[in-house]
């Protein structure tokens, strides 16, 4: 390690206000040169915040920012880029319909009269992605590609840009566990490189694998900076939250009643390719117990669900719910005969973004008489609502239920969903990856909320990537692999590794095996 105040980066005593809220309270971080710097907070404890003021997206109230000892004025992601800084934002910032390689020369192209050098830049990306171990392909379109394959072209455009300072913002949070394990490949490469690495996460385990130093940021406030070697889970999720939490999922044995999903042969085309997401799946979820699909990402789980939930049309098979055939029912019918939805896209199927959070609240329930009479919406019923769900799942924003959903972080957006979802109180809960962007205390609070539901009798389907979560919460696993179920698994009877093997394709169980599992 070079000299101990050999900091790149300095960002002393920020502060940045919204209204009603201090998303940084005086907060002083230090990045030294090559090293791997965690962030680490709940939802809302302003780590995104900070980065952005670093990124130059918002301006500080009071405080200074240093690099190599000088103090910088930051006003915007140009004067960022100027300073080699970059940064992947936890949603992508990539145009869908280019390639690779344009994404990732856009607004850096080297021009000659007028034309794009492509020849020059191709060599560049080709020679940087070689360098750093980020395979891709530069020809694919971006719609086309995996959300991992995503990930390598936003690391590629900070390459390409030469930056030396990188910021990623929960790049994990949409990858699955094997890009998981890439990615802190990737890293630790990055900052053999002499890059400096800020790496914004609420996962411990993760950052207790890849980073050096964890400072902890809680509601807005610097808690403090430890060197990794010198700490543990247990101590950073107390530090994160100010109280420690339970890390594993207390539930007593399910006792499952009448069956009240009923999937039979389910065919669902996909969207990419020719051949079928989803081939010849059956199962039954019955009241009062947890159904785990488990996989690696791309595997038809998301096609499923979307068949499930009236997305997207069935080309064979039949979905029953509670004894009704809901095959081909619209998404509103599938609502009304009693189906709650989690889904994996909290932008695209969950939020109406541009709506406040009250509004998005009764997105499925404002027509209820409860929330409206003779044809006009009682919208004080509509607030009080509202207000009992943002109280009940600690959902945090600056203005309450007025709150543009637009501007909450990811994990507030999520546990504002959830809430939701969990409160129209129907006999199946759809929840596909539910804790996905939350924090350790969040996370507790949502698997004690679906457990909840579970005793209470409903019947849950939960859609996982997160091993922990898969193997913590369900009462059965269901393995899906290239679009077919290989195993049917008892959590208490297996372990991760085995649970991997199915979900690799390396193992399958035959049709009576599964049948008596």
């Amino acid at each position: 390690m070079d000299h101990e105040n050999d900091y790149v980066i300095e960002m002393l005593h920020i502060t940045k206000e919204f209204p009603g809220i201090k998303a940084n309270d005086d907060v002083t971080i230090q990045l030294r040169r090559g090293e791997i710097h965690a962030l680490l907070g709940e939802n809302g404890a302003g780590k995104s915040t900070l980065m952005s003021v670093l990124f130059g997206l918002y301006q500080p109230e009071q405080g200074e920012i240093r690099k190599d000892g000088k103090v910088v004025k930051i006003n915007n992601p140009n004067d960022a880029t100027a300073l080699h800084i970059g940064m992947v934002h936890q949603h992508f910032k990539l145009i869908d319909v280019f390639t690779v390689l344009d994404n990732i020369i856009l607004g850096a192209e080297d021009t000659k009269m007028g034309f794009v050098q492509r020849k020059q830049a191709r060599a560049k990306v080709e020679d940087l992605s070689k360098r750093y171990g980020l395979a891709v392909d530069l020809d694919a379109k971006v719609e086309d590609i995996t959300v991992g394959m995503q990930q390598r072209v936003e690391i590629l455009k900070m390459l390409y840009r030469d930056n030396e300072i990188l910021i990623f913002d929960e790049p994990t949070a949409v990858l699955t566990p094997q890009e998981i394990v890439e990615l802190m490949q990737i890293m630790k490469g990055l900052a053999r490189e002499g890059k400096s690495i800020l790496f914004i996460s609420h996962k411990l385990n993760e950052i207790l694998e890849v980073s050096d130093r964890v400072s902890v940021l809680r509601k807005g406030r610097y808690i403090g900076t430890v060197n990794t070697a010198e700490t543990d889970a247990a101590s950073l999720s107390r530090m994160m939250v100010g109280h420690d939490v339970q890390l594993v999922v207390d539930k007593k044995p399910a006792t499952p009643g009448q069956v009240v999903l009923e999937v039979q042969d389910l065919h669902i085309p996909s969207h990419l390719y020719k051949h079928d997401a989803v081939k010849g799946v059956s199962f039954q979820v019955r009241s009062g117990e947890i159904v785990c699909i488990a996989g690696i990402d791309g595997n038809g789980q998301s096609e499923l669900v979307f068949g499930l939930t009236g997305l997207e049309k069935v080309s064979h098979g039949k979905i029953m719910l509670n004894g009704v055939d809901i095959t081909h029912s619209s998404v509103k019918k599938h609502s009304l005969a009693g189906e709650s939805h989690i889904p994996e896209d909290r932008h695209k199927h969950g939020l109406v973004l541009d709506f406040t959070l009250e509004e998005n609240m009764v997105l499925q329930a404002y027509q209820e008489p409860r929330f409206q009479k003779m044809g006009f919406i009682r919208f004080r019923e509509i607030r009080k609502y509202a207000q009992r769900l943002i109280k009940e799942y600690d959902v945090r924003s600056g203005q309450g239920p007025l709150t543009i959903a637009r501007s909450m972080s990811g994990g507030n957006q999520q546990k504002a969903i959830v809430g939701r979802e969990i409160d129209r109180d129907l006999p199946l809960l759809i929840s596909v990856q539910p804790t996905r962007g939350l924090d350790v205390g969040a996370i507790e609070n949502i698997h004690g909320q679906i457990v909840a539901q579970r005793d209470a009798g409903k019947a849950v389907l939960l859609v996982s990537l997160e091993l922990d979560e898969v193997m913590n919460l369900s009462d059965r696993i269901l393995v899906m692999y290239e679009g077919e179920i290989v195993g049917e698994l008892d959590p208490k009877q297996t372990t991760v590794e085995e649970l991997g093997l199915y979900m690799a394709g390396a193992k399958r169980q035959g049709k009576k095996e599964a049948a008596t599992a």
